[in-house]
């Protein structure tokens, strides 16, 4: 469908979570999210592959991808400068824990004012404790993540 996309990312966002049959071509899928989310974010993920095709993905849902970092200090560096209104977490940072991320951007004003939704492979029930005792507005599974699904947990924040 998209080169170099997996298919996991491209079935999930432009299928169910944009609301519109996936007989509709993806022009429309695009614009439609891009009329009604505007989105700044940071993805932090150890894998480029992913980071690149989500990076893709999101951009033509309409979500401002200002950076990538593939670790905690990359992240909290680029949060202070960029300063997005979220910031995608992989719960897996190879030898780094998203949680231990999340926790440091909550502190101090890292984030300077974003929200953090935490974002994994593996489905939320494996990490319920871990998410609920968290700082971030939410989680995500990585074949879920839209920017609608993205939207969605940001309208739900207080």
């Amino acid at each position: 469908m998209l080169a170099g996309i997996p298919s996991f990312l491209v079935a999930g966002a432009l299928t169910r979570h944009a609301g519109i049959p996936a007989s509709r071509n993806a022009a429309a899928r695009y614009t439609w999210h891009h009329e009604r989310v505007s989105i700044r974010c940071l993805l932090v993920d150890d894998s480029d592959a992913f980071l690149q095709a989500a990076s893709v993905l999101l951009q033509r849902e309409g979500v401002t991808v200002l950076g990538t970092a593939s670790n905690s200090a990359q992240a909290l560096r680029l949060a202070g400068v960029l300063r997005p209104d979220v910031i995608l977490v992989d719960i897996g940072l190879g030898e780094e824990s998203g949680f231990d991320l999340a926790r440091l951007l909550a502190k101090d004003g890292h984030a300077g004012g974003a929200e953090v939704i935490l974002i994994s492979a593996r489905a939320e029930a494996d990490y319920a404790e871990l998410i609920a005792e968290s700082p971030a507005a939410g989680f995500l599974v990585k074949s879920e993540l839209s920017a609608q699904a993205i939207d969605r947990i940001l309208s739900s924040t207080p």
